[in-house]
C-alpha cells in the first residue's frame, strides 16, 4: 500500500450542494459524501471532487493579466461544441473560446462559482496552417 493515496480536489465555494450538481451533469458523476459544508462526488472513470463551503470566497479573477490561474481542471473530451452547450446549460460561462494556441483544441470556462476549467479536445490535430 502506498504511503500515500490520490484524495479529491477540493474547491471552495459559497454553495458546494450548488456547485456539486454543476460537476455531477457535466461528469456524469454520483455523490459519495456530504456534509454540512462539504459535497463529495466521483465520476464514472474515477475522478474525485470536492466542494467545501467557505463564507469569504470569492471568484477567482482569471483571464484577467494581472492575476495568475492559480489551479484549474482539464476534461479531455470528443466534441467541444457539444459539451460547451452542456457547460452554458448548467450555467458555466466561457472564458476563452477562441482557437488556442499549440496541437491541442481546447477552450477555457469557469463554473457557477468561478473556478476556471479547460475543456481539451481527445485527439490533436493537425497544426493549423495559414
Amino acid at each position: 500500500m502506498p504511503l500515500v493515496e490520490a484524495g479529491y480536489v477540493v474547491l471552495d465555494c459559497l454553495e458546494p450542494e450548488k456547485l456539486a450538481v454543476f460537476y455531477k451533469e457535466l461528469l456524469a458523476a454520483e455523490e459519495t459524501d456530504a456534509t454540512a459544508n462539504r459535497v463529495e462526488i466521483r465520476s464514472a472513470d474515477g475522478i474525485r471532487l470536492a466542494f467545501r463551503r467557505d463564507g469569504n470566497a470569492t471568484p477567482p479573477s482569471w483571464p484577467r493579466p494581472e492575476n495568475s490561474l492559480q489551479v484549474h481542471l482539464d476534461f479531455m473530451v470528443e466534441d467541444l461544441d457539444a459539451v460547451e452547450r452542456k457547460v452554458v446549460e448548467l450555467g458555466g460561462r466561457p472564458l476563452e473560446t477562441k482557437d488556442a494556441p499549440g496541437p491541442f483544441e481546447e477552450r477555457g470556462y469557469a463554473d457557477p462559482a468561478g473556478h476556471s476549467f479547460t475543456l481539451r479536445r481527445v485527439t490533436p490535430t493537425a497544426p493549423k496552417l495559414g
